[in-house]
C-alpha cells in the first residue's frame, strides 16, 4: 500500500503524543500526573449543559447550515461588541468543529505553495504544521523571555519578504503565556500598513485567561480589521473543550472562502453544540470568571514552587495556563543511565522517573525550554512538582 505524500510533511502534535505515551503508563498501573494538554479540569457550567439538553429536547438534531446557525453567528457578534469592541455581521462569521479546523480553513483559504508564513517563537504546535500541509513556508522570528516572548516591530520588518503572505500569532500565547498590549499591537500594526497584502491570523482562544489586564485584539485597529483572521472558541475560556466549536471572524471574502472549504470536509458543526454555544457566550461569564480566579491561584502556587528547584529559569505567564521554563542547564547530566541531551529528553525523563507529562520546546519552536499546564487541581500540582524536584536531583 502507498500512502499519500502529504503525510510526509507535517508532524503529530506533540502534546497529543505525550498525552498518548501518559494514558499508556496508566494503563500499566502508574500513576502519571499529566501536565502535558491544554484542557481546562474544570466541568462545563451548569447553564451551559442545560441549553444543550433543552436543545436535544427541541429536536435539534438536524443537519446545520455550513458557517453555522444564524443565531450562533448573532451571537458571536454580541460577544465581540460586548467584551472587544469590534462590529462584526453574521456574513463574517464562520463556526467549526473547533479552533483547530477555523485554524486550518483560514490557512488553507490563504497559503499557496512557497507562500511564507511569519510565526513568532515559541508557538502552539499546530500552526507550522497546518502551514506545510498547505505547502507554505514557515518563517520564524525568535522571541525570548527577556522580552516577554514578544517580537518587536523591527523584528516583523525585517522577516517580511515579497513572499510574505500571512502572520500568524496568539495573544495570550500558547505556550509562553505573552500577552500583548494595546501599545505592543499598534506597533506590530504600523508595520503592516506598510505591506497591504499580509493577512494577519489571530489566534484568541485563551482571550478570557489572562492575569495583567484587558485581553487586547489585533482587530480593533480598524484600518486593517479587513486583513485580520480572528480565530476563537469555547475550549479554554468556557471548559467546553469536548464539545469541539470554535469561530473565525473575517472579511465576507475571507469567511466565503472558508466556509467553501468546510463545505466538503465537514458541512456545519454540531447542531446541540451550537444551540449550547449561544448560551455560553450571551449569558453570565461569572464561572468562566471563577476559574480564571482559579488559575490564577495556581500560577502563584507553579511559580513558588518552579523557583525552588535550581537549574530552572522561568517567567511568570501573563496568560493561558502554561509556564514554559528553560531547563536547558540540564543538558549533559545524567542519572548513571539516561543523559539529557534535549527537552524531549527532559520530558521522557520526567515521565519515566517523575511520572509526569509535560510537552517539550522542539514541539513549539524552542528547544531550550518545556510546556507544563497548571490546569489540574492543586493537589495534582504540588504533587507533579514534588516528584520532579526528586527526580532532578538525581541528576549529575
Amino acid at each position: 500500500m502507498q500512502l499519500s505524500s502529504l503525510l510526509q510533511r507535517f508532524n503529530e502534535p506533540e502534546t497529543l503524543k505525550m498525552a498518548k505515551l501518559g494514558r499508556e503508563l496508566r494503563a500499566k498501573g502508574v500513576d502519571v500526573i499529566d501536565l502535558s494538554l491544554g484542557e481546562p479540569d474544570f466541568d462545563t457550567p451548569q447553564h451551559i449543559k442545560d441549553a444543550a439538553v433543552k436543545a436535544i429536547q427541541d429536536n435539534w438534531s438536524h443537519y446545520t447550515p455550513v458557517p453555522g446557525f444564524l443565531d450562533l453567528r448573532e451571537a458571536v457578534c454580541t460577544k465581540l461588541k460586548r467584551d472587544n469592541g469590534l462590529d462584526y455581521k453574521p456574513e463574517n462569521i464562520v463556526v467549526s468543529t473547533g479552533a483547530k479546523q477555523s485554524l486550518a480553513n483560514a490557512i488553507l483559504a490563504l497559503v499557496d505553495e512557497n507562500d511564507e508564513v511569519i510565526i513568532p517563537t515559541p508557538y502552539w504546535v499546530t500552526y507550522s504544521e497546518l502551514v506545510k500541509i498547505a505547502r507554505g513556508r514557515v518563517v520564524e522570528i525568535k522571541t525570548a523571555a527577556r522580552d516577554g516572548f514578544k517580537i518587536t516591530p523591527q523584528q516583523l520588518e525585517a522577516a517580511i519578504t515579497p513572499h510574505t503572505n500571512v502572520f500568524l500569532f496568539s495573544s495570550p500565547c500558547n505556550p509562553s503565556g505573552a500577552v500583548y498590549t494595546r501599545e505592543e499591537l499598534e506597533g506590530l500594526v504600523n508595520v503592516f500598513r506598510k505591506y497591504p497584502n499580509i493577512t494577519i491570523l489571530s489566534d484568541e482562544i485563551y482571550e478570557y485567561i489572562n492575569f495583567v489586564g484587558k485581553h487586547e485584539s489585533i482587530a480593533q485597529f480598524e484600518d486593517i480589521r479587513d486583513r485580520v483572521v480572528i480565530i476563537n472558541g469555547l475550549s479554554k475560556g468556557f471548559a467546553m473543550t469536548g464539545w469541539r466549536l470554535g469561530y473565525i471572524a473575517a472579511s465576507p471574502e475571507i469567511a466565503k472562502a472558508c466556509e467553501k472549504l468546510q463545505g466538503q470536509f465537514t458541512s456545519g458543526t454540531c447542531s446541540i453544540t451550537q444551540k449550547a454555544a449561544v448560551t455560553a457566550l450571551t449569558t453570565d461569564l461569572r464561572p468562566t470568571e471563577e476559574m480564571v480566579e482559579e488559575f490564577a491561584r495556581r500560577r502563584k502556587r507553579v511559580l513558588e514552587l518552579v523557583s525552588e528547584i535550581p537549574g530552572i529559569e522561568c517567567s511568570a505567564p501573563d496568560g493561558a495556563f502554561y509556564i514554559f521554563p528553560d531547563i536547558s542547564a540540564w543538558y549533559g547530566k545524567s542519572d548513571g543511565q539516561t543523559v539529557i541531551h534535549t527537552s524531549g529528553d527532559f520530558c521522557m525523563y520526567l515521565l519515566n522517573t517523575a511520572h509526569v507529562s509535560s510537552v517539550m520546546g522542539e514541539a513549539f519552536g524552542d528547544p531550550q525550554c518545556v510546556r507544563f499546564s497548571f490546569a489540574n487541581s492543586m493537589e495534582k500540582i504540588e504533587e507533579a512538582w514534588s516528584r520532579i524536584k526528586v527526580a532532578l536531583a538525581k541528576l549529575k
